[in-house]
């Protein structure tokens, strides 16, 4: 059998594009997550201000989590106030591209909106911290329970994010990075309502 000789520098090339292109796809969809229920009741609707929980009335399901300092937050504390609600993981590159625009958000709109970062981390747990530090999170960042997991229609795919008005109603949802205008858009439409 006759062997072909294979330029390294070629292969090398061709690896590093398909990773580029992998890179590129999650980048732009987000880290895709795996759910095994294909119940119509508890699915995240992957679209924009189409949101399925498990609440028929799109009231967002009231949580109490725990924050990375070991206190706890309750959902339904922020009542009166916008609050975005944000899943996400240290180790997915569309969370880390929204980060800072959450951050600049929570220090512009800190008196009407609050911004609640939801950490899916499992196995990179002990990162989350540190990452905190690193990208100067300014708002509260808990640990997801398998309840408000499920609650929030089984996350399949981050970062997922809610905004929830200021009667506690669950007004839009994005599945994957959105541009800090759309945020930015709802806030203000959502303030002159009040």
């Amino acid at each position: 059998m006759k062997m072909i000789p294979i330029n390294k520098g070629e292969h090398v090339k061709k690896v590093l594009f398909v990773f580029m292109i992998l890179f590129l796809t999650s980048s732009i969809w987000g880290c895709q997550k795996t759910s095994e229920s294909n119940d119509p009741e508890v699915r995240l609707a992957d679209t924009t201000s189409n949101v399925e929980t498990t609440n028929a009335k799109n009231l967002a399901p009231d949580f109490t989590l725990t924050l990375t300092d070991g206190k706890d937050i309750k959902l339904s504390d922020h009542k009166g106030k916008i609050v975005i609600i944000d899943f996400w993981a240290t180790w997915c590159p569309p969370c880390r591209r929204a980060i800072p625009d959450l951050v600049d958000i929570q220090k512009t709109y800190q008196k009407n909106v609050v911004i609640i970062g939801i950490s899916l981390d499992t196995e990179t747990k002990a990162d989350v911290v540190p990452f905190i530090k690193k990208l100067g999170i300014n708002y509260p960042v808990a640990y997801a329970t398998m309840e408000v997991y499920q609650a929030y229609g089984n996350i399949e795919s981050i970062p997922t994010s809610f905004i929830v008005d200021q009667s506690g109603k669950i007004v839009d949802a994005h599945v994957g990075y959105v541009d800090k205008s759309v945020y930015i858009n709802k806030i203000a439409a959502l303030l002159k309502k009040s």
